[in-house]
């Protein structure tokens, strides 16, 4: 454990609950821009222990990328991370498909990909150079109190209980926090009844740094470029299908894989260890309440098509991150009030997006395949379409955070 300025000096600071990727980023970020703070996670501080840490190949948007550079984590992944330089998205048997390519948007990559365990250690490994930040890990929130400036909250640590005085709050502890229901504020939740399928596989043709995503009836599938021509599969099923999915040994799940995807890679082969994730939507009624903040999947989570979500919780640390640095008060109602309304563009358009894709997409609805295909074929053609797309896509909505815009000669 460093120890704090802000616990030194009997000031409080800003708590943070929760050491999960989009935590750790938070915490970083405020670092690197002299803000003391405490985060408090309940798995220890070993890429192994830390549970967002696992086996999914994430799709890291270029915006993502910009930030994480900024904050100085890049340096400590990049070795791990593979460019994507093109875009595929198709519909199994209808005529449409949209593409996009780096170069004709005038950049080297779209985005990355990179394992989360990969981002996870180079996490760990920034979060060891920080010096104004205190951890506790592991340790766990047991209960906080309104103060008249601010939160304490009381803290199971490894060496006993620990109070700490906060003057901003932030629950970056996921789908289920603990924080936000201490908080009062409600949820909405979608349960998908889908279960999502991950693994590595190595396809016959080279995938050319380029990244796909295939709707179909059954739910999306996606392949996402990785070092040493393989590729890591992203295979959505049906709450009814995913027991019998979960069974399947390598040749019956490859079979699968093969036929909801296609043979645009050639054969599929060589399948990595399966992993699988139940899908649910939840999203916060509110961002904040007095003098606390839910950032991450405390805030939305949102369903893994297109891979939004922890791109979106980033932009989420990055922004509170930049409002709290050119403050006085890290919890200040105006500060606050300036947080959820930069948030709510970004936030509310990717949900809708992720939500209408799986609805509209993966509708098996035969008289919507015409619709469906001109729409894509409408982003492929059209400039000002194809330009939004690209911009979405590579996490530019909204008034995005100064740290993840692009930094030109």
């Amino acid at each position: 454990m460093t120890s704090s300025a802000s616990l030194a000096s009997g000031q409080p600071g800003v708590l943070i609950i929760g050491g999960g990727l989009v935590g750790a980023s938070l915490a970083i970020a405020l670092d690197a821009a002299g803000i003391a703070a405490t985060l408090v996670e309940t798995a220890a501080p070993r890429a192994d222990a830390q549970p967002s840490y696992d086996e999914r190949n994430l799709a890291l948007a270029r915006a993502s990328v910009n930030g994480l550079d900024a904050i100085g984590v890049w340096r400590h992944a990049s070795a791990a991370a593979t460019p994507i330089r093109h875009i595929h998205v198709s519909r199994a048997g209808e005529f449409g498909s949209a593409r996009i390519d780096a170069a004709r948007h005038g950049v080297e990559a779209l985005g990355w990909t990179l394992p989360a365990r990969e981002l996870g250690a180079a996490l760990l490994r920034r979060l060891d150079e920080c010096t104004r930040l205190t951890r506790l890990a592991p340790a766990t929130l047991a209960a906080i109190e309104p103060l008249a400036d601010g939160w304490r909250a009381r803290i199971h640590a490894a060496d006993g209980e620990v109070s700490i005085d906060a003057a901003l709050l932030v629950g970056a502890d996921g789908s289920e926090s603990f924080v936000r229901g201490q908080l009062g504020i409600a949820a909405e939740r979608h349960d998908y009844r889908q279960t999502l399928f991950v693994c590595t596989v190595t396809p016959e043709r080279d995938h050319a740094h380029r990244a796909w995503e295939r709707f179909a009836d059954e739910g999306p599938v996606a392949l996402l470029p990785l070092a040493e021509r393989r590729c890591g599969l992203v295979l959505t099923a049906s709450a009814d299908e995913a027991e019998a999915v979960a069974a399947l040994d390598d040749t019956g799940f490859i079979a699968l894989a093969q036929r909801r995807f296609g043979w645009r890679l050639g054969r599929l082969g060589r399948p990595g260890r399966r992993h699988s994730y139940a899908i649910h939507r939840v999203a916060a009624d509110q961002l904040t309440a007095p003098r606390a903040v839910l950032v991450g999947n405390a805030a939305q989570t949102v369903h893994p098509i297109g891979a939004q979500g922890f791109n979106l919780g980033l932009r989420d640390a990055l922004t509170l991150a930049e409002l709290v640095a050119a403050a006085s008060d890290p919890g200040e109602a105006t500060l606050l009030a300036r947080y959820a309304a930069r948030r709510a563009p970004d936030r509310e358009a990717t949900m809708a997006m992720s939500h209408g894709l799986v609805q509209l997409a993966c509708l098996p609805q035969p008289l919507l395949a015409p619709l469906r295909s001109l729409a894509l074929l409408a982003c492929d053609r059209l400039p000002p379409l194809q330009r939004a797309l690209a911009r979405g896509g590579m996490g530019f909505r909204g008034e995005p955070p100064l740290a993840v815009l692009e930094r030109l000669p």
